[in-house]
């Protein structure tokens, strides 16, 4: 497996990953492969990844975009979509991908990065709730962040524009 920078030959393979990953998955958020479009449309991706198997074929996605915070807290990043191949998930594909992702932004200078996702599975990568942060309509439970430089900020999070609307 090789990761790399998206480039545009991969978005129709990004979108129909992206689509049957969360389809298959049934995690309620069919707007997945919709919002990374928007967002790419409103230049708010600051880092997307792809994993490629043997044959250069898309097999994995992330991406990364950015927040505000109601704090006034700068620098932190929503993780979000991650996706797998079907086939392929439960091998590592995906904890490969947050690894290099969050290696990355840590290098371009992120402060932080939250992700709405099991906690059973991203506390694995140093992700945990923070009681004091929120999203509209999102269990505080299942919101998870990332300190990478001091702490966790405090307050209403804003996702960037395209995530959930047009830009």
């Amino acid at each position: 497996m090789r990761v790399r920078p998206e480039t545009a030959e991969d978005f129709p393979a990004i979108r129909a990953l992206t689509q049957a990953s969360f389809h298959e998955a049934n995690y309620g958020w069919d707007d997945a492969a919709n919002a990374l479009d928007r967002m790419r449309l409103a230049g708010s991706l600051a880092l997307s990844l792809v994993a490629l198997n043997m044959d250069e074929a898309v097999i994995g996605h992330i991406a990364f975009s950015p927040i505000t915070v109601s704090d006034g807290t700068t620098g932190w990043f929503d993780l979000a979509p991650l996706s797998v191949m079907v086939t392929r998930q439960r091998t590592g594909i995906g904890g490969s991908l947050i690894v290099r992702g969050v290696a990355e932004m840590r290098a371009a200078g992120a402060r932080g990065i939250v992700v709405m996702g099991d906690p059973a599975y991203y506390s694995r990568f140093g992700f945990q709730p923070v009681p004091d942060l929120t999203l509209q309509g999102a269990p505080t439970e299942w919101l998870l962040a990332l300190p990478l430089e001091g702490g966790a900020p405090s307050g209403a999070i804003r996702l960037s524009p395209g995530f959930l609307e047009s830009p």
